[in-house]
């Protein structure tokens, strides 16, 4: 796929209008790594049809601001009033925007969780709308995706193949009372597991519609899946065996912020837009649209991601904000794209909000299906063994296959026609018939394998890995489905090209002691957000979890499988949160978001970036609450960096609390912490806030994450553990890799344009763990014997990438410039800080 990151996000004068930017990796000599960095960091994703949208956040209250301004206390009649106040403060800036020559026709307003609009508009308008001094910053538009995996079993399997149930609560609490907004595709009220439960929704994508499940416009029988399968997880109830949600006395109101829509290729793909999800948080905190948030939810589940896009100061990131504010808890998954860092790692936003409660998935299941496997390369073995299925069926048989190699597999989830054409020959012969397939790395979608079965293999693996029993297919068929290393797949793929044949030998399935019980699963997204925050800072089951799936099968009855992913994890949590809420209405959202993190299980092995798994019946009985639960110092770029933050601790007990703050001992690179006061009394109700300092004498060699953990010691209680970390990302290696102009003399042309190509952002270690560095900003300025003309881009947030922009050769009030010599000069700001990387270019204007 081509990532379309941040395509430009502000300051553009009229001179430079952007055209192109692609993802591409960068070396360590800031060259483009290719499939082996950034672009192979994020497989087949759906190339979005973004329509040249841009999200403009104003410097003007909304109504979230305007109640945290009053102490989170306001009448009806007041929030309604401010949320008026910031309707006609944005409607005087659009004016103003179109009268300067940038004419603005907002596709969705923002009131509530910030002040802003979504629009699409030239690129060369977005000089005059930065420009206005009540514009804090213009984001592009940009694809979030499901972040889950699916499986559809028969009804009638629920054995220990088809997935886990939803199996953590409090006793005695179902949700009742409270409401859990779900931002994702659409939702089947009619499925039997979710009938009672789920509110007539909105529809973001389609206005108008009921926000149910749309099918595909190309292929009519396929529905949208993902939302339907999350509703279950929190609200399904009487389902097969005994088979419900976490919270199924909630009710649950379905916003579809993501499905069908066009994609880049002329078909159709699943994904929503930044903007049609901001849409969906302002419907979440006023269901009624009256500017009254008092109805706002008190649970807000974001089932989509923004791909490695983890910034803390971007739209999506200051919509979780505002929520909060408003007394919803957003809650959002990690991500699906695995181990990153050990500094900045590969969380999908809004997941890098402060705000936010971001969510890894763990595998719990004891046993899990394996086959003995023997892969082979002329004599050389590959890959020999007890293997773990990514199959939610496990095959009974043995066979003997030869393996083919595929390119690429043209995603289903695309909808276009003719999606097997490449599986086939141009006589009409299959290319996999008989064979086991390997995948192209980052096509293990449920639809891909699908493909390939249709097409006749009898085998398919794919480039990566995956938990055992987490992918499958529509229907169970008996075929094995198998993750293979990525270096295991590479030595395949080069046996291949030098003409080796390769064999690929298993033998029947059967169930054994899952290697990866009680850990965070493998692709689950891990890493220090941008901002040096701890994410994600709690986890939940999210391997093969049992849920409704929406349309009816064959004979009439309602369809059940199980998911896997992040986002089911996320739903998980957002069930404990309801079912919290109703055993603890004291606790507004930050509390309740606070109490489920310091009451987590610790997890073995592998475990999540913040405390562990989520343990709401321990939530349940909290008696005091810590904000932030876990603590992000930023970034340390010397040695001797001292780096401090606050806590605020508050007791939601009925008894005055006297409490110690143990900052532990030195840890990593002889990490010194320091709080004052280390001791307090808290009386019920009482918030109390302590200052906590980090010291860091030496730095690591390597990239890192130092990591800590303070305890918060009760008198006559327990103990509230707050991990922290502090980043140690790349230094000392150029921002900034090649920087290149088309042309160094060119006459001024608004229809052919010299191209400015710049490599931005760094990628460093390995495709298995990447170690990224986005920028903070990227800016290009414009100059004239030495003397600053003005800047001519500023991108914010920047992923790594390949950006290209068109120098028409046109001054800032739109004018032709002057004949003569020029420079452009390239300046990167990193993330957390740092030194800049700048390039100068020189150019003749003819």
């Amino acid at each position: 796929m081509r990532l379309r990151p941040d395509l430009l996000a502000g300051g553009l004068a009229v001179l430079v209008a952007l055209l192109l930017a692609s993802a591409a990796g960068a070396d360590e000599r800031g060259r483009s790594t290719g499939a082996s960095g950034w672009q192979g960091l994020l497989g087949e994703r759906p190339a979005a049809q973004l329509g040249g949208r841009w999200i403009v956040v104003l410097d003007v209250p909304a109504l979230a601001d305007r109640v945290r301004a009053a102490g989170g206390v306001a009448t009806e009649e007041q929030e309604r009033a401010w949320t008026r106040t910031a309707g006609r403060a944005q409607s005087r800036i659009v004016t103003r925007l179109a009268s300067r020559g940038a004419p603005v026709d907002p596709e969705h307003v923002f009131l509530r969780v910030f002040n802003g609009f979504a629009a699409s508009f030239d690129p060369r308008t977005l000089a005059v709308i930065e420009r206005d001094p009540d514009v804090a910053g213009i984001f592009p538009v940009r694809a979030a995706v499901p972040a889950a995996v699916r499986t559809l079993l028969a009804n009638e399997v629920f054995g220990p193949a088809s997935g886990r149930r939803a199996e953590i609560g409090i006793p005695g609490f179902d949700g009742t009372g409270v409401t859990v907004a779900l931002l994702d595709t659409g939702v089947d009220r009619t499925h039997p597991f979710l009938q009672g439960r789920v509110l007539p929704g909105f529809d973001v994508v389609d206005p108008g519609s009921d926000a149910g499940p749309e099918p595909n416009p190309t292929t009519p029988g396929r529905l949208e899946r993902h939302g339907t399968e999350l509703a279950g997880l929190v609200v399904g109830n009487r389902g097969p065996a005994g088979l419900q949600g976490v919270a199924p006395g909630a009710r649950l109101l379905p916003i579809r912020v993501a499905g069908w829509q066009p994609d880049a290729s002329g078909g159709v793909a699943v994904y929503g837009r930044t903007d049609q999800v901001l849409a969906g948080l302002e419907l979440a905190v006023d269901p009624d649209e009256d500017g009254d948030a008092h109805d706002a939810v008190r649970v807000a589940l974001v089932g989509v991601v923004e791909p490695f896009a983890a910034f803390a100061d971007g739209p999506l990131a200051r919509a979780a904000d505002g929520a909060l504010a408003l007394d919803t808890l957003v809650v959002v998954p990690a991500g699906n794209d695995g181990v990153a860092g050990p500094s900045y790692g590969s969380i999908g936003g809004p997941g890098g909000s402060p705000s936010a409660l971001t969510v890894g998935a763990a595998d719990a299941r004891g046993r899990s299906p394996t086959v003995h496997v023997l892969l082979r390369a002329g004599l050389d073995v590959l890959l020999g063994g007890e293997q773990p299925l990514g199959g939610a069926v496990a095959p009974r048989g043995s066979a003997a296959l030869q393996v083919t190699a595929l390119t690429r597999v043209p995603s289903i989830e695309a909808g276009g026609p003719g999606g097997l054409t490449r599986l086939f020959t141009r006589n009409g012969f299959s290319r996999v018939a008989g064979m086991a397939a390997l995948l192209p790395r980052g096509t293990s979608s449920p639809e891909a394998v699908r493909e390939a079965v249709t097409a006749g293999a009898r085998a398919v693996l794919v480039d990566g890995a995956l938990p055992a029993g987490s992918l499958g297919i529509d229907e169970p068929i008996e075929i094995p489905i198998l993750g293979l290393a990525p270096a295991v797949a590479a030595g395949v793929r080069a046996s291949l090209a030098r003409g080796i044949p390769v064999s690929f030998a298993v033998g029947a399935a059967g169930f054994d002691a899952n290697p990866d019980a009680d850990t965070i699963a493998p692709f689950s997204s891990e890493g220090l957000a941008p901002d040096g925050g701890i994410k994600p800072e709690l986890a939940a089951v999210g391997v093969g979890l049992a849920t409704s799936d929406p349309g009816r099968s064959d004979d009439g009855t309602a369809r059940y499988g199980t998911i896997s992913g992040t986002s089911a994890a996320a739903a998980l949590v957002a069930g404990a949160a309801a079912v919290l809420a109703q055993a603890r209405p004291d606790l507004d959202a930050a509390a309740l978001k606070a109490a489920l993190v310091a009451t987590a299980l610790p997890l073995g092995q592998r475990s999540a970036g913040g405390a562990g798994l989520v343990a709401p019946t321990g939530a349940a009985a909290t008696e005091l609450v810590v904000d932030p639960p876990a603590l992000g110092f930023g970034a340390a770029h010397v040695e001797g960096a001292e780096v401090g933050r606050t806590l605020e601790l508050q007791n939601v007990s009925r008894r005055t609390l006297e409490i110690e703050v143990d900052p532990g001992r030195a840890g990593e690179a002889d990490v010194t912490v320091a709080v004052a006061p280390r001791t307090l009394r808290l009386r019920p109700g009482a918030s109390a806030e302590i200052a906590v300092t980090a010291g860091v004498p030496l730095l690591p060699k390597a990239p890192a994450a130092l990591r800590g953990v303070l305890r918060v010691r009760i008198a006559g209680g327990g103990i509230v553990r707050v991990p922290w970390a502090i980043a140690v990302p790349v230094t000392g290696r150029p921002l900034l890799g090649a920087v290149r102009l088309s042309s160094r003399s060119f006459s001024p042309s608004d229809a052919s344009p010299a191209v400015l190509t710049i490599v931005a952002g760094r990628v460093d270690g390995t495709p298995q763990r990447p170690q990224l560095l986005p920028l903070e900003l990227l800016e290009v300025q414009l100059l004239h014997l030495g003397k600053p003309l003005g800047t001519l881009a500023r991108l914010r947030d920047v992923l790594p990438g390949r950006y290209a922009f068109g120098i028409t050769g046109r001054r800032l009030n739109g004018r032709r410039l002057r004949a003569g010599e020029y420079e452009l000069r390239v300046v990167a700001t990193p993330v957390g800080g740092g030194d800049e990387d700048e390039r100068t270019i020189r150019f003749e204007v003819e």
